[in-house]
This record gives C-alpha cells, structure tokens and sequence, in this order.
C-alpha cells in the first residue's frame, strides 16, 4: 500500500484548507490519520480515526480541525478550519501500527 498526500498550499490565517490522502490498497480496517511537521521541530500528531470512525485530535488543533475517512475510496480527509501561523508544517498522512507515511503536503499559513 501507498499513501499520496495532496491539498496543501499557502493560506491566510483564519483561512481552510482540506487535505486529502489517497491509498492504493485498502485501509479500512486500519487505524489512518495524520502528522505534522514544523521547522526544526518533531514530527507531532495531529488527529486520528478508527475503522468504525471513531476520532481523536491533538489539542491544539480540537474544534478546528476535523477528520474524515472513506473507506470505499480508500481515501481519509482532513478539513482543516480557523488556520492559524502555527499550524504551519508539512502534513503527513500514517497507517498506525505500520511504517506506511504519505509523502508529506505542505501547509502555510501566513498573512
């Protein structure tokens, strides 16, 4: 299975952006989610879904942010609202409990 990350770009603070992750093979029955990645800091988590779409989410992104997952398309979604400067960081789509990662997408908010 591959993971393809997309829907990243430059937007201003207040701003959405919707991230998109595309699987070549199925992920249903898998937890999937996302990270994220800022300069010169640790990869950090973001948010995660269950197969029965159960969700959690880091704190500081709760009530901004929301994930998705469709698990006929193979494809998980993260909506991602009231943008701020630091939410700025490359974006990566996991399967939990493999070594499977998205090739990152690029996040920038900046006014």
């Amino acid at each position: 299975v591959q993971l393809q990350a997309s829907g990243g770009g430059l937007v201003q603070p207040g701003g959405s952006l919707r991230l998109s992750c595309a699987a070549s093979g199925s992920t249903s029955s898998v937890v999937v989610g996302w990270y994220r990645q800022a300069p010169g800091k640790q990869r950090e988590w973001v948010a995660a879904i269950a197969p029965g779409g159960s969700t959690s989410y880091a704190d500081s992104v709760k009530g901004r942010f929301t994930i998705s997952r469709d698990n006929a398309k193979n494809t998980l979604s993260l909506q991602m609202n009231s943008l701020k400067p630091e939410d700025t960081a490359v974006y990566y789509c996991h399967v939990w409990g493999t070594s499977l990662w998205g090739q990152g997408t690029q996040v920038t908010v900046s006014s």
